[in-house]
């Protein structure tokens, strides 16, 4: 019962700011850049008595995994205002997200941070 209780509140977000998206641009980009997943993840994990500890490593590497995610969101309106159609612009920005994974992953293993499961 609490596993559908997740998926109502994790869902309702969603539809949420997909709703306020559709009447207000600003509004609803700011709802959606608020890390509401992550909160309630968070949430979720203390709820299920997971500890501290599991709580700190999902906000540390939520930090490092959001970064190579940023272009994305300047990449896909660039590609769009440029004609190109949504999902071949999405599937090129998801690439370059991807690319963004593997070069971060690199780079932040040289300072000791080991993002690769």
């Amino acid at each position: 019962m609490f596993i559908l209780f997740k998926y109502l509140i994790t869902a309702g977000i969603i539809v949420l700011v997909s709703e306020v998206a559709k009447r207000a641009d600003k509004v609803g980009a700011l709802i959606a850049a608020l890390p509401f997943v992550t909160i309630l993840v968070m949430i979720w994990l203390h709820v299920e008595n997971q500890g501290s500890e599991k709580i700190a490593n999902h906000a540390y590497y939520t930090f490092w995994y959001v970064l190579p995610t940023l272009p994305m969101f300047l990449l896909l309106p660039w590609i769009l205002r440029k004609g190109v159609d949504f999902w071949l612009g999405l599937l090129i920005s998801v690439f370059v997200t991807f690319v963004s994974f593997i070069i971060t992953t690199v780079l932040v293993k040289r300072i000791g941070v080991d993002l690769m499961p």
